[in-house]
């Protein structure tokens, strides 16, 4: 798994409450293999007022998804694809689109 998703890759969910909507991965959480997506399971938190926040009131910020929800979009193919590995002539290990065989690591 050490070449499949990366931060900052865009991903589409594919299933649940969500399905169809894309965006960056922001962080993983590695314990459950589970990710944050930017703007996407946006929940409500409630927080009272402390000295960062004085106001307090209802936050929205975003919950974690599984990894088995989502796959990375492709922007050439504008579909979520599986991703490959391919080794360059220089020696150099990228992954690639299966769809349309296009690099996708940028060096």
């Amino acid at each position: 798994m050490a070449l499949a998703l990366k931060r900052d890759d865009t991903v589409m969910v594919i299933t649940g409450k969500e399905k169809g909507k894309t965006g960056k991965i922001l962080k993983f959480v590695s314990e459950n293999n589970r990710v944050l997506i930017e703007k996407i399971n946006m929940v409500k938190r409630h927080s009272k007022p402390t000295k960062a926040n004085p106001q307090g009131g209802i936050l929205s910020k975003e919950a974690s998804i599984h990894l088995s929800n989502i796959m990375y979009y492709c922007g050439k193919c504008a579909k979520p694809v599986r991703l490959g590995a391919k080794t360059l002539k220089d020696g150099k290990k990228v992954r690639i689109c299966r769809k349309c065989n296009e690099v996708l690591d940028k060096t």
